[in-house]
Parts: C-alpha cells; structure tokens; sequence
C-alpha cells in the first residue's frame, strides 16, 4: 500500500492510502479537515453578519448625512465594495492553490480575513477624521475581499477531497454549517448589543466589539490549519507531475474549462442571491423599509439561521442519498413559485406570519447550502479544481451575490415597488434551474481526476 504522500516527503505521512487506484480515508483526519475549513467560513461569516446587523450604526458612525437611505447606501456600498476585488483573489490564490497546496493558501487566507476585520474595530469615526474614515473602512473591506476570493473555493475544495465519495455531500454540508454558525454569532453578538446598549453608547463605541473578536478568533482558525496535512487528491496530483510543483497554464484554468465555469457562475448566481438576501439584506428591510422594530426583526432572522442549522447536515446527507441536482431544483422551484407568497407574509406584519414567510426562505436556502460545497469542486478536475472554482465562484459572487442589498434598495427607491426582494429572487432562480438541467449527477462517484474515494474504519 502506497501512500498519496509520496511525493511530499517534507510532510508527515497521511493517514489517506491509496491501494488499487482507491483512497481510503481515515475518519478521525477527514473530521479535523471539516472542523479547520468549516471554521474559516465561520469566521468570514461572522464578519457578514455584524456589518449587515450594525448597518444602520455603521452609517452613522462612517457616512453622516441627513438622510438615512443615503446612509443605508454607503454603508452597503462599502460592502459591495469587497465584492469587487473578490476575483482578483480568486485569481491569485486559485492557482496558487492548485500549485504549492490548498492547505498552505487557506492559511493566508485566514490570516488576512483576521486582520482585515480586526482593523474595522479600529478606524477612528469620521467625526474624527473625516473624509478618512470612510477610506480607512474601504480598505479593510477591501482586504476582505481579496482573502475571501481564495476562502470558500479552497474550503470546499479540501474537503471535498478528503470526503468519501458516499460522504461528501454530508461532510461538504458542514461548511456552511459553519456559515451559518458565524453569522449567528456575528448577528446574535449584535442583537444582544443593541439589546443591552443605548443607541448613542452603540453608535459611539459599541460598534466595535464585534470586529474586535476576529483577531483571537483568527488565531485559533490558523493554528487549526496549520495542523492539517495536504488533501489526498493534491498529493496524488503532485506525485503525477514532473515537477515538485502542478504548474497549471491561466488558459487551461479558464478558457478549457468554460462550460464549467458558466455552469459553477449560474449555480452559485442562485445560491448567492438568495443567501444575501435572506441573511444580509433582510435586517435591513425589516427596519429601514418596513419600519419594523429593530430588535425585533434581528431575533426573527436570527431564529431562522438556528432552524436553517439544524437540517442542514440532514440535507447534505439527503444529497448523497438523491443526489444534488434533486435538491438544488426543489430549492430553484421553490424561490420561483414561493418567493412573492412568503414575501407577503413577511410583510403582513404579525410575527406568526413573518416566521412562516422567512422560515419557508429559509428551508428553501438549505436546498443549496446543503447542496453546493459538494456539487461545485466537482464541476472540475483536481488540476485546476482551486483556480478554476475560484474564478468561476467569485466572479459570480461579485456581480450577483454581494451586490444584492445595494441592487435592491436601489431598485425599490427607483421604482418604490416593495416587492423587489422577491422579484429578484425569482430572476435568480429561474437561472439556476437551467444550470441545474444542464449539469451532471455527482453524488457518490469520484471528482473528476481523482480516484475512487471511500471511509477507512
């Protein structure tokens, strides 16, 4: 039995074999993988969560003005902002992932993601320094961006390298468990603040605290990294190759693999509108267009996210018994036909009916939350699988996903129609149904130029 980690003698040997053209993985290390990626998402989300809980406090405290919504708009676009720089990463860490390792680029990345949110606590407000405070927030936004542009590709890369191939969309589904962990802590973190602040002690320090506890919770993400050994699949990829390092030409990352790459831009194009929606923008809808108390509308997103963490993992294992296309068209039919009904509850006012309307959105989301991290890394093969993923998520992203609250307030402004939210979520929707008519099936078979991965005992 030869190990994948021939080639690699720099590093500890795995304990995933290969034996016949099959790996065999070792549980108690596929665990440790999940935990370290899963944690990382974690982090970034926490981030999302507080800046679109605190939005409103951030307006105040970075963008003075008279008027509200023009506050609600600089704030989200600053947000937005990091978004733009998001492919630049993909394409820095991408095939840089796909060349010295995805473990080593998940350590930097992490390591930016800290610091960049640590440095929002820090910014003087502009009634300090004026004009520089918002530049100052603009630039640890965009720092973010960068990082987040090589995170969640290479998160879900590496685990679903690690994965069995019977396990992936189980293990895979704990990613965005993590998600939806740090973004309630970010979003509960906030609700309790604003609970317990005054909304002069909020705007004038409160704020803060939040962006502050990234830099210990960055720590810990990197020393859990920094423990993991390199994926089976990449190790097995290095030991194909001439050099001690894959090198992967930028036209075969991208122009040889385009059909991948439309089909992985649709399908996170449905994710990602939704998802920000639901989790970002939300909060704000709820106080700023609907004129619900703040408090709250915060607790009924809130309790949402909690049911959404609950059947979670339940959906990703459901993806690996029928598979991913099933589940992310129930979510694409979903959102097309319940986005405008749910809306209506929501904004019928009572809290019976906003928990229906965002409980439905929610399970609905969990069709592609569940789903995604185990279907996109198999769009393509382990050579480029971290550059071409990175570039096909991220400029998805970019476009569609961070852009959302900013394209939807700015939408019911122009047209003074508050039905948007849903309209957009429909449009989204109808364009993940053809990315899903159009893929393939991968639950339970390899990644494409992989082998046959199945659990040890």
């Amino acid at each position: 039995m030869a190990t994948a980690a021939a080639a690699l003698p720099h590093q500890k040997t795995r304990r995933a074999s290969k034996a016949h053209d099959v790996t065999v993985t070792d549980p108690a290390l596929v665990r440790r993988a999940v935990k370290a990626a899963a944690l990382g998402n974690a982090m970034e989300w926490f981030d999302f969560g507080v800046y679109s809980y605190i939005a409103v406090t951030l307006g105040k405290v970075f963008f003075p003005s008279g008027n509200p919504t023009a506050q609600l708009l600089s704030t989200f676009g600053a947000f937005a902002a990091a978004f733009l720089v998001r492919p630049l990463g993909g394409l820095v860490f991408g095939p840089l992932g796909d060349r010295v390792g995805r473990q080593k680029v998940l350590a930097v990345t992490m390591i930016m993601m800290a610091v960049g949110t640590f440095a929002i606590g820090l910014i003087p407000s502009y009634a300090t320094i004026g004009v520089g405070a918002p530049l100052l927030l603009l630039a640890a936004r965009l720092v973010q961006g960068f990082s987040t542009g090589g995170e969640y590709a290479g998160a879900t890369t590496f685990i679903a390298e690690y994965a069995p191939d019977k396990k992936r969309g189980f293990l895979g589904s704990w990613l965005e468990f993590g998600t939806l962990a740090g973004y309630i802590g970010g979003a509960g973190l906030v609700t309790l603040m604003t609970a317990l602040l005054s909304s002069d002690d909020l705007t004038a320090w409160g704020w803060r605290i939040p962006f502050l506890i990234a830099g210990p919770m960055g720590i810990i993400g990197l020393y859990l990294r920094m423990r993991l050994e390199e994926t089976p699949a990449f190790a097995a990829e290095v030991a194909k190759a001439e050099a001690a390092r894959p090198k992967v030409p930028l036209r075969e990352m991208i122009t040889g693999q385009w059909k991948s790459l439309l089909l992985c831009m649709a399908l996170v194009l449905v994710y990602n509108v939704t998802d920000y929606m639901l989790l970002s923008y939300m909060p704000s809808y709820f106080t700023s267009e609907l004129k619900y108390d703040e408090t709250h509308g915060l607790l009924v997103v809130l309790a949402v996210m909690v049911l959404m963490m609950v059947v979670q993992p339940f959906a990703g294992a459901l993806t690996d018994r029928i598979g991913r296309r099933p589940v992310i068209a129930a979510g694409c039919a979903g959102f097309l036909f319940l986005s405008v009904p749910a809306l209506l509850l929501i904004r019928q006012g009572s809290l019976l009916a906003v928990g229906l309307g965002m409980g439905a959105l929610g399970l609905l989301l969990v069709c592609f939350t569940a789903a995604m991290p185990a279907a996109l890394p198999a769009l393509f093969p382990t050579r480029v699988r971290y550059g071409s993923l990175s570039v096909g998520f991220n400029v998805s992203v970019s476009l569609f996903g961070g852009t959302t609250p900013l394209v939807v307030t700015a939408l019911i402004r122009a047209t003074g129609n508050m039905m948007m939210p849903a309209y957009y979520m429909m449009a989204a929707a109808v364009v993940g149904g053809v990315a899903v008519w159009r893929m393939s099936e991968c639950a339970g078979r390899p990644l494409p130029g992989s082998a046959p991965s199945v659990e040890g005992r």
